[in-house]
């Protein structure tokens, strides 16, 4: 026994929550052949399979499941071990699993590690971009410290925290920029692009446009907001993005940003953790950096837009 590592205990978890060695091995951040080995070896200390392989999915023997279910309350016991160590030291050192929703990533990922970096230089983050079901998962499973999602999310085991609100806004061919917003009437019959399912910016879109079945002949799809925006520059319909994302999206696409008139549809980005995390207090400081960040950002892009429609009034 002296052979089982606390590695191999959290490949093989992550191997039991996705069932499928591919996506385990992307969760873990390591290669599907190295973690293939790693439950081999496991199965090697222990001279029985955990595991039975078929595909595409995969299943727990009964050992396995045995296994996995104490396995888990090892890592669990350790994790919160660390966390507890981390919450003592100042300031905030050692790693720290962060995960985001792709509508927020894109925009402010990148300030957001760079202000955290500079705030705790002997912090790592890794950070984990999903949509939000999986998110909350992770941090439900303890794969993750804490997540970036868009509120509210109702679950009683996790703690939300606002962040920021911004507003959304309409993506339209580059054609139509001289022409009125369209008002609410007109935007439910125009073609609209969406996220595919399982993404919270598809549902609160189709909020926004007042949308609650959506004929197919009148919808798209694609699996970013850049995609999205892509496709209105070829004409295929209009969109919405977030107000973060507008700087981004107006130089990747020849495309119409525009803003909706008072009171414009928006969201609120916040953050979420484990009500029984340790590091509640460290979790509320990393929350106030990216609060910053993602004001400074959705500022910034007011300030652009208001200094463009004073140019056009001159």
């Amino acid at each position: 026994m002296t052979n089982l590592t606390f590695k191999q205990l959290r490949y093989f978890d992550a191997l039991a929550r996705y069932q499928h060695f591919g996506r385990a091995a992307e969760a873990c951040s390591i290669s599907q052949p190295a973690l293939s080995l790693q439950v081999k070896e496991l199965e090697a200390v222990f001279g029985t399979n955990l595991v039975e392989r078929s595909s595409p999915r995969i299943r727990l023997t009964t050992v396995g499941k045995d296994f996995n279910r104490k396995g888990r309350q090892i890592l669990m016991a350790v994790e919160e071990l660390e966390n507890i160590m981390r919450s003592s030291k100042n300031p905030l050192s050692g790693r720290l699993r962060l995960g985001i929703i792709p509508t927020v990533a894109p925009y402010i990922l990148p300030d957001i590690l760079l202000a955290i970096s500079e705030r705790y230089p002997g912090l790592e983050l890794e950070v984990r971009e999903s949509k939000t079901k999986s998110l909350i998962e992770g941090l439900s499973g303890n794969l993750l410290d804490f997540a970036v999602v868009a509120l509210p999310i109702t679950e009683a085991k996790l703690k939300e925290s606002a962040l920021f609100e911004e507003e959304f806004a309409l993506v339209r061919p580059k054609g139509d920029a001289k022409k009125k917003i369209p008002s609410l009437e007109l935007l439910q019959t125009m073609r609209l692009l969406l996220l595919e399912e399982g993404h919270c910016f598809r549902d609160q879109a189709l909020s926004v446009c007042q949308i609650s079945k959506v004929r197919p002949q009148r919808l798209m799809e694609g699996n970013s907001l850049s995609t999205l925006v892509q496709m209105v520059g070829a004409g295929m319909g209009v969109t919405l993005i977030p107000e973060i994302g507008i700087s981004l999206e107006a130089r990747s696409s020849d495309v119409s940003i525009v803003r909706f008139p008072n009171p414009a549809p928006k969201r609120t980005i916040g953050m979420l953790w484990r009500t029984t995390n340790p590091m509640s207090v460290q979790l509320t400081e990393i929350g106030e950096i990216i609060r910053g960040v993602g004001q400074k950002k959705r500022d910034s892009t007011r300030e652009c837009a208001e200094r463009a429609e004073s140019d056009k009034s001159i």
